[in-house]
């Protein structure tokens, strides 16, 4: 039986990830900054209920994976209302940890191998991204084809979690 936090955990996942891909596509700072701290702060909660329900499992990795998660996610809120150019210092320590996560979440084999594969791809743009920038690349997080090209393996990694969380139990 699905617990009532499984569920806000999969609605902070599908909102986190319906208003991150929302903003990198709007041209309005204002609407940006507002659709990516709804995005941050849903996914922080997700995430922080996600490390809580897998340490109950017994499955640290994947417990510390979500926690450091919300841990990334944190720094990317945080320097979300400083605008595009000022937030990439902490951009670029937020999808530095997306991509440890996301490795962390994915190397135990509880999730299908899908997600995991999606996980993995985003964490590969992620890292290279963040290299990128750390090298002098001007890459701001709307960048495209990098960073832009891991929100998609990302969201899709996040359809897979919320579909583990809302399947029916066997």
């Amino acid at each position: 039986m699905r617990s009532t936090l499984d569920t806000i955990a999969a609605i902070g996942l599908a909102i986190g990830g319906a208003f991150g891909l929302a903003g990198t596509f709007v041209a309005s700072a204002p609407l940006r900054e507002t659709l990516w701290t709804i995005d941050g702060a849903a996914l922080v909660v997700a995430t922080a209920l996600l490390t809580m329900k897998y340490q109950r499992l017994g499955n640290d990795c994947v417990a510390a994976g979500f926690l450091t998660f919300l841990a990334g996610e944190s720094l990317l809120l945080a320097g979300n209302a400083a605008g595009l150019e000022a937030s990439v210092p902490s951009y670029v320590g937020g999808i530095s940890l997306w991509a440890a996560a996301l490795v962390m979440v994915s190397v135990p084999k509880t999730f299908a191998l899908w997600m995991r594969l999606t996980a993995v791809v985003a964490a590969v743009l992620f890292v290279v991204s963040a290299c990128m920038i750390l090298w002098g690349a001007p890459l701001l997080p709307t960048s495209a084809p990098l960073p832009a090209a891991g929100y998609p393996f990302l969201v899709l990694t996040f359809v897979g979690w919320i579909w583990t969380l809302l399947r029916p139990a066997r």
